[in-house]
C-alpha cells in the first residue's frame, strides 16, 4: 500500500500554493474577516466580491468538481488530485468540496435525469443543499424522525420540523429524510427528497449558536455563528424529487453520509487544531521569553498527537482509495468518523492544558492567543462527535458491518 504522491501530484499542490499565495492578498482577508461567520467560506454562500471574484479564477482553473464525470460537468479526473486541491484551499479557508452536497448521494443513487439536473449546478455553485435529518425529539436516534411525506397523486406533501439544518439561510435546496411509511420498523419507510428551499410551505429561523457573541476567529473548526430550524407546512413536490427508491431512504442516506466523510475538508477539521498548535509554538520561539517549544513535556505531547494526526490521514487516503478502485465501502467511513473527532477532542484539551488561563481567552480580549482561536476551538470540540453521525452510532457499525457482530439482545 504505498500513499506517496507522485511528481506531478506534488507539482499540483504547488501550483495551488502558488495561486493562495498570489490570489489570497490582505484585502482578500480582510473580507473573511468582514463576513467571518465561523465556516470555511464555500463559492456558493459567498456575499463578497473579491471572495467571488476568487472563486471563479479557481473554477476557471478546472480545480471543482474534479473526480466527477466530464457528462455531468465534472473534470473526470481522480479522486487524490482532488484531495490535494481541496486540502490546499481548505487550509487557505477556501471550500470547494462537494462533500456535504447531496452530490456523493445524488451520484450513487439517483436517476439519469437527476444527475444531469443536479451535478452540473453543485460544481458550478448555482445549487447548494443544506442537509434536513435531525429532529428535535430524535437526537442521534436519526432512525426515530417524524417528519412525515404522504403520497397524493404524483406528489408528495411533508409535513414536519428539523433542526441544526446548517446553511438552510443560503442554500437553495434541502437533502431532506422524511417517513412515507409508519406502519414498518422504524429503519424502514425512510425516503430522501430534493427540494427546492423556495417551495411553499418551508420557513427558516435561526438558531444563533454559543460562537456568535463574541464571533470566533476566523480558522476556527466548528465555529459557526449560525445553524437553524426549519419547519415543513404542506410542503408540496413532485414524485422526481425522490432520490433512489420509495421507502429505501435509510440504505441512501448512510451511503451518502459515509461518502460525504471521505476527503480532505473532513480530514483538516480533525487535524488543523494540530498545526494552529505546532505553528504558534514554532512562532512563539521568537518572542524572547518562555516558550513550549522549550518544555520536554509539550513537545512529547504535541508529537503524540501529530502521530494520531498521521493516523487521521492515512484513514482517509484508504477511504479515497477503497471509493477509486470501486471496491466495497462498508465499514471505513464509519471507523474514520469515530477515531477523528475522538482525536479533535483529545487535541483540544490538550492545547487548552498548554496554555493555561490565556487559552481560555475569546476574541476580542486584549491578551486573547491568536484573537481566541484555541478558546473557541474548545468551545466548538465535541460538536464534532456528534456532527454527521454521533461516534457511539458509527462504532455500532464499525461492530456490525465490519466485524460482523451481532446486534444486542434487548
Amino acid at each position: 500500500m504505498d500513499f506517496a504522491f507522485t511528481p506531478e501530484q506534488e507539482a499540483l499542490r504547488r501550483e495551488v500554493r502558488a495561486f493562495i499565495a498570489s490570489e489570497v492578498t490582505p484585502e482578500v482577508i480582510a473580507e473573511m474577516e468582514e463576513h467571518n461567520e465561523g465556516r470555511p467560506f464555500h463559492r456558493t454562500a459567498c456575499r463578497s466580491p473579491l471572495l467571488s471574484a476568487l472563486f471563479k479564477k479557481i473554477a476557471d482553473r478546472g480545480w471543482v468538481g474534479i473526480s466527477y464525470p466530464k457528462e455531468y460537468g465534472g473534470q473526470g479526473g481522480d479522486r487524490i488530485t482532488q484531495y490535494i486541491v481541496e486540502e490546499e484551499l481548505y487550509r487557505a479557508n477556501l471550500t470547494i468540496a462537494l462533500g456535504g452536497s447531496g452530490a456523493p448521494a445524488i451520484m450513487a443513487a439517483g436517476t439519469e435525469e437527476q444527475k444531469r439536473y443536479y451535478i452540473p449546478k453543485l460544481i458550478t455553485g448555482e445549487f447548494m443543499f443544506a442537509q434536513g435529518f435531525t429532529e428535535p425529539r430524535g437526537g442521534a436516534d436519526l432512525a426515530s424522525l417524524q417528519c412525515r411525506a404522504d403520497r397524493d397523486g404524483d406528489d408528495y406533501v411533508i409535513n414536519g420540523q428539523k433542526i441544526y439544518t446548517s446553511n438552510a439561510e443560503s442554500a437553495t435546496h434541502i437533502y431532506l429524510m422524511a417517513r412515507t411509511n409508519r406502519n414498518v420498523p422504524k429503519h424502514e419507510g425512510i425516503s430522501i427528497f430534493l427540494v427546492p428551499m423556495d417551495t411553499p410551505g418551508i420557513t427558516i429561523r435561526p438558531l444563533w449558536t454559543i460562537q456568535n457573541e463574541p464571533r470566533a476567529a476566523l480558522t476556527t473548526t466548528y465555529g459557526h455563528a449560525r445553524t437553524n430550524e426549519t419547519f415543513y407546512d404542506n410542503v408540496r413536490v413532485h414524485k422526481s424529487c425522490l432520490l433512489g427508491e420509495e421507502n429505501k431512504g435509510w440504505r441512501v442516506g448512510s451511503m451518502g453520509l459515509n461518502l460525504d466523510r471521505v476527503g480532505a475538508a473532513r480530514y483538516l477539521i480533525s487535524v488543523r487544531r494540530d498545526e494552529d498548535i505546532i505553528n504558534w509554538i514554532k512562532a512563539s520561539r521568537e518572542l524572547g521569553d518562555y516558550s513550549p517549544a522549550n518544555d520536554a513535556a509539550i513537545r512529547d505531547k504535541v508529537a503524540e498527537l501529530w502521530t494520531e494526526a498521521q493516523v487521521c490521514r492515512l484513514m482517509t487516503m484508504r477511504s479515497m482509495s477503497i471509493v477509486e478502485r470501486g471496491g466495497k465501502f462498508t465499514y471505513e467511513g464509519s471507523a474514520e468518523k469515530v477515531w477523528a473527532p475522538e482525536h479533535g477532542v483529545r487535541t483540544t484539551e490538550a492545547i487548552t492544558q498548554m496554555l493555561g488561563p490565556y487559552g481560555q481567552l475569546l476574541n476580542g480580549s486584549p491578551r486573547a492567543i491568536r484573537n481566541g482561536l484555541f478558546a473557541h476551538n474548545l468551545m466548538g470540540a465535541f460538536q464534532s462527535g456528534i456532527n454527521h453521525g454521533s461516534v457511539q452510532v458509527m462504532r455500532d457499525q464499525v461492530a456490525r458491518r465490519g466485524l460482523a457482530m451481532p446486534r444486542a439482545k434487548r
